[in-house]
């Protein structure tokens, strides 16, 4: 049986033209460069199913783990994360600091490498989709429905980032232009694929496997596009958001205590969906070189940090956030010389802010010698020394190496309390027993009211560092609002609201047209 592979979905002439970006001397094409991997004829099947289902489970937790493409767009282009030029470090020709102040451009690198990774998920997905692969007699109803899950949660993103979703059959060769689908037909495209693998995905609740695909991820995602929908359709559907909510309740799901808990490779009621990840990067790359360290003998990255803005937005002295400071759980704590141990590793939890300590309690310094403490402020995204920055982290390095590095959550249950609290606050319903709910599980004071604002703010205090503040931010008017560093053409920009189809695509693939500002 004959079997065609294209791995590359927008155009393999684009892999062709970043080529010539990069040299002009290799010109050849190879199979590594992800355009072909087999052309032997008409598409017959996938075979090995199986193994290349898992293989998308697998790409989808690199992608997704990944701290330069998706992440950095949903976190550091928003107002939660920036990541500083320190001297040389992290200055990467300013590719970090366009994610902040919002001056991305075409040809921004990291905006290339999400939208080729996320584009051929759904490519591969659609081929294990396709009845010959089916056919073939190694592939269950339910894998089938994994896969359009899968496909689904890959399309989502392409059409929440850029607005506009090139798809190909697994029947087009490299010669035809795959089709652009409009926000309204990506949407249904993607609600297709939801609602057509829910009959066969499997429920698994707490205590199941959290990194398979099952009803409840399937609603959580299903969630999420309805919560969105006024941005891909017109029009928001908040019933939908309770109904699959509540179905996702159904499934055993809960808020759990114990918020820095949740974030360990160990059974909770809040892991809805968990991919496959290496939580690495959300570790090392907020941490200073001279953190203790354990499996990493480099130290830290010294990286990301976030604004005093989103620091102020929890219950707390403003200034320091040692235990005792009367902050609320999610704010974390920075052990000090008395209750830093071997457990913690010196290294606290949330906000690392202040004075930082070695596990034995020792006062820590930068590498030049002077006192590591993290401050709130910047001079701007250059100029800064090694200590600016208050920083960011949930997932802890004193968990076991191994087991650590694949837990990353990308649903959670929580998200989905607060996406029924704010559907049920926008239809015109009372939200605030829900939020409280919350609230009082996490040992923050209760709030006495509640409005559109306040549940922003109540989503950030929640889910800081979980993907989802662009998303959030877009959806209540405020991705184009004004933060400290961003670039004041940027302000008030609506053009800023998706991000640029990478320039090589274009070139690619006439079908698309490039967004508007770019």
């Amino acid at each position: 049986m004959k079997k065609r592979r294209i791995f590359n979905q927008v155009g393999w002439v684009s892999a062709i033209v970043a080529a010539l970006f990069i040299s002009c001397t290799d010109l050849e094409i190879e199979e590594t460069d992800s355009i072909i991997a087999e052309d032997s004829g008409e598409f017959g099947g996938v075979e090995g199913a199986a193994g290349a289902l898992d293989q998308l489970y697998t790409d989808v937790g690199g992608n997704f783990g990944n701290q330069e493409r998706m992440y950095g767009m949903s976190e550091v282009a928003s107002d939660e994360l920036l990541v500083p030029t320190r001297g040389t470090d992290w200055g990467d020709n300013g590719i970090w600091r366009a994610y902040h102040n919002h001056t991305w451009d075409a040809n921004h690198g990291f905006i290339l490498d999400a939208w080729n990774n996320l584009n051929q998920a759904v490519f591969r997905a659609s081929e294990l989709i396709d009845p010959r692969t089916a056919a073939l007699g190694e592939f269950t109803n339910q894998q089938i429905a994994e896969a359009k899950f899968l496909r689904a949660l890959n399309m989502y993103f392409v059409m929440d980032l850029w607005g506009q979703v090139p798809f190909r059959e697994v029947d087009e060769g490299p010669e035809i232009d795959p089709r652009i689908l409009s926000p309204q037909e990506a949407y249904d495209f993607i609600l297709g694929d939801i609602n057509e693998a829910l009959p066969d995905l499997p429920t698994i609740g707490p205590g199941g496997d959290p990194f398979q695909a099952s009803k409840a991820a399937a609603n959580f995602l299903l969630a999420k596009l309805y919560l969105n929908a006024d941005r891909y359709t017109g029009t928001a559907n908040y019933a939908g958001v309770i109904t699959a909510v509540d179905a996702i309740t159904a499934d055993g799901f809960a808020l759990d205590s114990g918020y820095f808990d949740i974030f360990e490779p160990t059974e909770d009621t809040e892991s809805v969906f968990v991919i496959r990840g290496d939580v690495g990067t959300r570790i090392w790359n907020t941490l200073h070189y001279n953190l203790n360290a354990p499996d990493n003998e480099g130290g830290g990255w010294n990286g990301f940090a976030t604004l005093a803005e989103i620091y102020d937005l929890f219950e707390g002295d403003p200034n320091t956030n040692y235990v005792g400071d009367g902050q609320e759980e999610r704010r974390g704590w920075v052990p000090d010389a008395t209750t830093a141990t071997a457990d913690n590793l010196g290294i606290g939890y949330g906000f690392l802010i202040g004075q930082q300590y070695e596990q034995d309690g020792t006062p820590l310094n930068d590498r030049p010698g002077a006192p590591l403490v993290f401050t709130k402020d910047f001079p701007g995204l250059v100029g800064n020394n090694e200590r600016t920055g208050v920083r960011v982290i949930k997932y802890h390095p004193s968990s076991p190496a191994g087991s650590r590095r694949q837990h990353m959550i990308l649903f959670r249950y929580a998200d989905a309390h607060l996406m029924k609290a704010e559907a049920t606050l926008r239809s015109g319903g009372d939200a605030l027993a829900m939020v409280n709910e919350l609230r009082t599980i996490r040992s923050a004071s209760p709030l006495g009211t509640i409005n559109e604002d306040e549940l922003l703010d109540e989503r950030v205090r929640e889910l800081y560092a979980e993907y989802w503040r662009r998303n959030d931010l877009l959806r209540y008017g405020q991705f184009t609002k004004d933060w400290p560093f961003k670039d004041p053409a940027a302000v008030g920009n609506a053009d800023r609201n998706l991000f640029p189809i990478p320039a090589v695509a274009i070139l690619s693939n006439p079908n698309l047209v490039q967004n508007p500002g770019y």
